[in-house]
């Protein structure tokens, strides 16, 4: 089952060399359907070079950015095929467009 498929965030799943090797509907709308791309191919040194720190270092990487007047959170995170999580198995990205106005709620 494909629990991405339908949903309005954009997921792109690499494996750790850095192959594009899932990508659901939204994320092929965003970014042209880069699935059996290496990610280096599609990014520029500097990003690059983060995607290899993240997945050598087993770290995320979170930040907003504002694309064709759209607001985005990107969360990039390495990914893992057990449960040890030491060795990532690769990186996925979600890119969630945020809207305008957005509540915010403090639940400690």
């Amino acid at each position: 089952m494909d629990f991405f498929k339908g949903i309005n965030i954009a997921v792109t799943v690499s494996d750790r060399d850095g192959n594009v090797i899932y990508q659901n509907d939204s994320s092929i709308e965003v970014n042209g359907d880069a699935r059996g791309r290496n990610l280096e191919q599609c990014h520029n040194p500097k990003s690059w070079e983060m995607i290899c720190h993240m997945i050598a270092d087993n770290v995320s990487n979170i930040y907003t950015i504002s694309k064709k007047g759209k607001k985005k959170l990107i969360y990039q995170t390495p990914w893992y095929e057990n449960d040890d999580k030491n060795t990532p198995a690769g990186l996925v990205e979600f890119s969630i467009i945020l809207p305008e106005e957005m509540p915010h709620y403090d639940r400690g």
